[in-house]
């Protein structure tokens, strides 16, 4: 897969329901002007519309190790399958996961032939989850997300950390940069860094203009 923009819709209210569809219509028109790889991730309540609507790849923000059955409020992997996704983060710093349950969702995944994106924290935790072969992993210090400080540019150390012990393990992971993502100099520096893409949320969620700052970031990436 080609460098990507990997957009984090979270709960947002700009990024809920009907604004949710306007959003990812956004990205996917951007994406089909420019070429870039965009892969949108809305709340599992709007997977199936925004799905059946654009043409770039969805994302679900999160699944349970369960599997069908009595788990009432819980969010099965088969289901967001069902309704469009292609694949799902696992283990964001809004929603950590113990490491069984992460080690169970790749496997899950894998077996659906969806795409597995776990979230760490820092080099040490992207290097005990590098070895549970996940299709990606991204670094995201906590403190770094949202705050418009991007963790390329403020704690490069981390990016250049985890793409080598993942290097080191299993060349075939790929990397991800998020937390504080805003800019395209934001996503040049993440990409010589070694990964292969961001993770971000509010840098355009929360813009005025989310489709410039799509073009922005997507000057990066080149």
């Amino acid at each position: 897969m080609s460098n990507a923009i990997i957009l984090n819709f979270k709960t947002y209210e700009e990024a809920t329901g009907d604004n949710a569809l306007k959003l990812a219509k956004i990205c996917d028109e951007v994406a089909g002007k420019t070429g870039a790889n965009i892969i949108v991730v809305p709340q599992v309540s709007d997977i199936y519309r925004i799905s059946n609507a654009i043409k770039i790849p969805v994302y679900a923000q999160h699944i349970d190790n369960i599997k069908y059955g009595s788990n009432t409020g819980h969010v099965l992997a088969e289901s967001v399958k069902s309704s469009g996704a292609k694949g799902s983060l696992i283990n964001h710093s809004e929603n950590r996961l113990k490491l069984a349950d992460i080690e169970v969702n790749v496997r899950k995944l894998k077996e659906l032939k969806m795409t597995s994106i776990i979230c760490t924290n820092n080099v040490n935790t992207t290097k005990s989850v590098a070895v549970l072969n996940p299709d990606f992993v991204a670094i995201e210090p906590p403190e770094l997300i949202g705050s418009g400080i991007s963790v390329s540019q403020a704690q490069p150390e981390i990016i250049s950390g985890s793409v080598d012990v993942v290097r080191k393990i299993n060349p075939e992971v790929k990397v991800l940069c998020g937390a504080g993502i805003t800019t395209g100099e934001d996503v040049k520096k993440a990409i010589e860094l070694g990964t292969c893409g961001v993770l971000l949320a509010s840098g355009v969620i929360k813009a005025k203009d989310p489709r410039a700052v799509l073009m922005d970031l997507i000057n990066g990436l080149e």
